[in-house]
């Protein structure tokens, strides 16, 4: 995120000052120059190989402010077991761009790297697509050796790019229902984010067992008409001024009931590009409103400046493109008194 990121459409929280898009779009490690100036959306369907990785075949997009989730997305990399063996409690998904092992490295020697919290087992998965263009070949190849190393990998055979992250966030869910669905909670939390566990498994030891999201929740959100604007929906897709509520996608919790019902719901509603609004139609849908937090200053779409005392009041919060989050982080777990 740009410290200067100040779009003219923000309204009001019900709890909060701000409301913004999903930071997936704002702080996206999808490699955008697939489509350079490209409007359209390019999911894919494809046949995988062995031993090459599958290669994405276009399809014609049903328009440029929808996505085709046509449920027929396989996973190149899976690791079905691990729930299962591991049991854990709260789940982590991070969406991240093919090519990104930097972002990747960097959350599992920070929040990502621990696994008991509070005596609650957590789980870190990255969530992936394909990759295309010069060098994709190379790329899979490395996610492969990456995989073995690490075991938290999950790729589909979905093409990785911006346009396509409701399909990502669709996919996650059926990952989540198909093999993880005895957690009790996931995160799905964007590659920038610093993460607060402690906070946040303390926050759901209190939490609903059902029927439950919670973030940073805009309410009232204002349907964007200015064709210039990244998050243009137009009129006919969407007549309502404003949004219903839903959670950023900068970093949202949901107990784990949700994943096979928000997926039925999908099937019932115009799966719209923005993928956290795309969520939130699916919740009015199923006629469930998104939780706000116990805290008002728990999710930040703004970047907090870091101490250990301002970070050990939240849950999450995006951060500065060229912070050091590994020296903030063995800073903020070293001992002592955080104020």
């Amino acid at each position: 995120m740009k410290p200067d990121w100040n779009p003219k459409w923000l309204t009001s929280f019900k709890k909060q000052n701000v409301i913004a898009p999903s930071t997936d779009s704002l702080n996206s490690t999808t490699s955008s120059s697939t489509f350079p100036g490209s409007n359209n959306i390019t999911s894919t369907k494809v046949t995988r190989q062995k031993p090459e990785p599958p290669a994405p075949v276009p399809y014609k997009s049903p328009g440029p402010y929808l996505v085709e989730y046509p449920y027929e997305y396989h996973f190149v990399i899976n690791e079905p077991k691990t729930c299962e063996q591991q049991k854990p409690f709260l789940v982590l998904m991070v969406p991240v761009a093919p090519h990104n092992r930097a972002h990747r490295d960097v959350i599992r020697s920070t929040w990502g790297g621990e696994s008991l919290v509070l005596d609650k087992v957590v789980k870190l998965f990255f969530l992936l697509g394909l990759q295309t263009g010069e060098g994709a070949e190379q790329i899979q190849d490395q996610l492969l050796q990456e995989s073995k190393e690490h075991r938290d990998l999950i790729q589909s055979d979905f093409l990785d790019c911006y346009k396509n992250l409701t399909i990502k966030t669709m996919v996650m869910l059926e990952w989540l229902d198909s093999y993880c669905s005895s957690a009790s909670y996931a995160m799905k939390i964007d590659s920038d984010m610093f993460l607060n566990l402690s906070n946040l498994v303390r926050m759901l030891l209190n939490a609903p067992k059902t029927n439950y999201m919670t973030g940073l929740v805009a309410r009232e959100a204002a349907v964007l008409r200015d064709k210039s604007s990244k998050w243009y929906v137009p009129e006919e897709l969407y007549s309502n001024p404003t949004y219903p509520p839903y959670a950023l996608g900068l970093g949202y919790v949901l107990s784990l009931d949700l994943p096979k019902k928000l997926v039925e719901a999908s099937r019932h509603i115009k799966p719209i590009y923005i993928e956290d609004v795309s969520l939130g139609l699916s919740l009015k849908y199923l006629g469930i409103d998104p939780t706000d937090p116990p805290n008002g200053g728990y999710f930040n779409v703004f970047p907090v400046p870091y101490s250990r005392c301002a970070y050990s009041r939240l849950v999450a919060t995006t951060t500065h493109e060229h912070t050091d989050r590994v020296k903030d982080w063995k800073d903020f777990i070293k001992p002592g008194a955080y104020c």
